[in-house]
């Protein structure tokens, strides 16, 4: 990874649990280097911790937006924070 590193947060509402998009949030996280966590909230929003250079958190936070083809994606509730170099790789947390 190269450039500026970054931390993104984000809650993205819609229809997307039940329709594998923390799998492929991982899938399309690691297949750009970042790292982090994906996970499923009671409420029905999907939360998300994305690590790495600034071009690598922005393509998967624009994935994000979009999501795998049976989700519906509504809103995505981003905000950025300090950097912290936590992770190792990107998981799915239960």
């Amino acid at each position: 990874m190269g450039g500026r590193r970054i931390r993104a947060h984000a809650f993205v509402s819609g229809r997307v649990q039940g329709v594998y998009y923390r799998q492929n949030t991982k899938e399309t996280a690691i297949g750009h280097g970042a790292r982090g966590w994906v996970r499923n909230l009671p409420d029905g929003r999907v939360e998300v911790v994305i690590e790495g250079d600034e071009e690598s958190v922005g393509r998967v936070i624009d994935w994000c937006r979009v999501g795998p083809p049976k989700a519906h994606v509504e809103d995505v509730e981003l905000k950025y924070e300090k950097y912290t170099g936590e992770f190792s790789d990107f998981t799915i947390s239960y």
